[in-house]
């Protein structure tokens, strides 16, 4: 279990199955190192703008120009890493060397003219040149979606990207005026609300550092470390090996923002480990599957999603980052209590101490990604220096673990670089593809006008627009990541629901949230299936269990919406009473879902069993349903029908102590 190689041997093994399984080409030693090139030539453009340092010699370079050579550069490392089909997954053919040097040309091109691009307007009226240049890339733009984010994410933008040249021609709905397929094209791709609206200026700006300091702290042993620290502290506790799992895929998952990579990182250590101690197969995948998807929205990093919501609400990053400490504590504490209460109901023992890792020697061969991770949030939460954090912060590790024994050597480093180039070109890919669907609106103004459509069909209910919109969230986020779909939620849908009424950051959070449920719902349940092939049991009953553990995302979205100070968004005592309600209803859903109270014992079996757990988990939800808000109950109404519910389902256990 302490055996530091041979968690990162295994950590590596997995990563690569994961990247095959992504589509990722087996590139040869001579396209590995031209990919090494463009992440390199991509970090140091970043670093340069970013850190404003002029190339050295005081030539400050416009956003404009920037954006278009750093996008250029990600675009051609798409076609390196991701093959057009089955037949060409070991080698980059002649068409997409092809395509490189096309966009290679294209770019070049809008770069060098950047400046009459913007003080001559070519968004609405370019040269002909011009025109059919931004006509090629944004079918080069098109192609590079469909082989990063798969074929949802291509007709989904294709139809909105397209939209603004037939936009007349449909229902008085949606329809808007069209104009000229030329004219769209140079919108998308010369103008600064589409392809290099939101999404891509977020990550050429934010997050772009945020993943280089979370595949660094991978490759530099990160991730061993936490799930060491996870074993040293829990592993000997009742049902020790999930509550492993939830700390460890917890941080992992914050740092990745990928529920099916952190599965497969973290998974191969806890799932068999909870295998041991008694824990089901189903059971086990489904703890990890639900704490990698959790780890996605646990503060500091959150993946890329928190950056483009603070842009999209005009606030800081820290700002979304507070906002979501208290969702994220109670599905970790959900999910935690059911652990606890499952292993008390099966007399499910923790792993012995003498199998497991020594806290004092963990602690002394990893001190400094703790020094580093709390270095970052000082940077980010007191300094306010949310672009530039993340580059300290990975210089300052790379250079302390040197003089560690997980150094890097070359062959490690170019690994991490690859890495590096693959995760960069993938989000590229999809970011710069999810931007058309911004222009295709902006373009046509729909956006608002489908906002109040949606309303209308709402009747003007809150509650219905809610379960639309969260209906529409779950099926988006199966064929998108988290930060695509949550992109497509917050144009179109979410000033639906700040036109109803609702606190914006509280409608943008819930989108989020419902946006990353398919990762354990079934039928798709991605998060669970990865977790399922690792403990080798069918993905669909991984797929239950996980929907199961997980079931108090379900409500917690609808908890902040109607009352915000879920999201410290209240005074001092609101922001109090409502956590500490919420905490205790949770505690109790909890318990209602695995049919064991603390403290209490066995919530009985069959149809009386079920009618006791249905009025405790009643009860929990009462209390962590916060007072005032939409519904303006207060908390003694709240506290009193809670109590009725509690003392309902434990006069009705009464009747079944005899069999309990």
């Amino acid at each position: 279990m302490s055996e530091k190689s041979s968690v990162e041997i295994e950590a590596k093994d997995l990563a690569e199955t994961e990247a095959a399984k992504l589509r990722y080409r087996d590139l040869s030693f001579r396209w590995q190192m031209v990919m090494a090139a463009m992440t390199a030539c991509s970090i140091a453009l970043a670093i340069n703008q970013i850190f404003n340092l002029g190339f050295f010699v005081g030539y400050v370079m416009l956003d404009s120009r920037y954006m278009y050579l750093i996008t250029g550069i990600m675009l051609s490392m798409v076609f390196i890493t991701f093959p057009a089909n089955k037949r060409s997954p070991r080698h980059v053919p002649w068409y997409d060397v092809a395509i490189m040097l096309i966009i290679a040309v294209i770019f070049s091109y809008f770069a060098f003219y950047a400046e009459r691009i913007v003080l001559e307007a070519w968004e609405y009226s370019a040269p002909p040149l011009g025109i059919w240049l931004a006509m090629i890339t944004w079918a080069i733009v098109l192609e590079g979606g469909r082989r990063a984010g798969g074929w949802p994410v291509f007709f989904i933008v294709v139809v909105f990207s397209f939209y603004p040249t037939f936009a007349d021609s449909l229902p008085n709905v949606i329809a808007a005026l069209s104009i000229p397929v030329q004219d769209a094209a140079i919108f998308h791709v010369l103008g600064e609300e589409s392809l290099f609206g939101i999404p891509m200026r977020v990550f050429a700006q934010l997050v772009f550092g945020f993943l280089v300091f979370g595949i660094s702290l991978q490759y530099t042993g990160g991730g061993p470390f936490f799930i060491n620290l996870a074993f040293a502290l829990l592993g000997h506790k009742r049902g020790g090996p999930a509550k492993v799992s939830i700390f460890s895929s917890g941080l992992m998952g914050s740092m990745s923002g990928g529920p099916i990579s952190n599965v497969l990182t973290t998974g191969p250590l806890s799932i068999p480990a909870m295998r041991r101690v008694g824990f089901s197969k189903e059971y086990a995948a489904g703890v990890e599957a639900c704490a990698s998807t959790g780890g996605v929205f646990m503060p500091p990093i959150m993946g890329a999603t928190a950056f483009v919501m603070a842009s999209f609400l005009n606030i800081s990053y820290v700002t979304v980052a507070i906002a979501a400490i208290v969702p994220s504590v109670l599905y970790f504490f959900g999910l935690f209590m059911q652990i606890d209460a499952y292993a008390a109901r099966e007399n499910l023992a923790g792993l012995p101490r003498e199998e497991l890792p020594k806290i004092g020697q963990v602690f002394k061969d990893g001190w400094y990604f703790l020094a580093v991770f709390a270095a970052l949030i000082w940077m980010l939460v007191f300094l306010q220096r949310e672009a530039v954090a993340p580059f300290y912060a990975t210089a300052l590790l790379l250079v302390i673990n040197q003089f560690t024994s997980h150094r890097l050597s070359l062959d490690k480093f170019m690994q991490l670089v690859a890495t590096m180039g693959k995760l960069l070109a993938e989000l590229a890919g999809i970011l710069a593809a999810i931007g058309l669907i911004i222009g295709g609106l902006a373009v046509t103004g729909i956006a608002g006008t489908i906002a109040n459509d949606l309303v209308y069909l709402a009747g003007e209910n809150t509650l219905v627009l809610l379960l639309m919109g969260a209906l529409t969230s779950f099926i988006l986020g199966i064929g998108m990541t988290v930060t695509a779909a949550y992109i497509f939620l917050a144009i179109v849908l979410v000033p639906a629901l700040t036109n109803s009424g609702l606190n914006p950051l509280a409608s943008h959070m819930f989108v989020m949230y419902w946006g990353m449920l398919s990762f354990i719902t079934p039928p798709v349940a991605l998060a669970a299936f990865a977790a399922a092939s690792v403990a080798h049991v069918s993905p669909m009953r991984a797929g239950l269990a996980a929907m199961r553990l997980g079931a108090i995302i379900y409500f917690v979205p609808f908890f902040f919406v109607f009352n915000p100070a879920l999201l410290l968004q209240g005074s001092a005592m609101e922001n109090l009473q409502a956590v500490s309600t919420a905490l205790v209803g949770v505690a109790l859903v909890s318990a209602a879902l695995q049919g064991y109270l603390i403290g209490i014992g066995h919530l009985g079996k069959g149809s009386m069993g079920m009618f006791v757990r249905i009025f405790i988990g009643l009860s929990g939800l009462t209390l962590a349903l916060p007072a005032g808000g939409m519904f303006g109950f207060s908390q003694i109404f709240l506290f009193v029908l809670a109590a009725i519910f509690m003392g309902a389902g434990l006069t009705a256990r009464k009747f079944l102590a005899a069999d309990v």
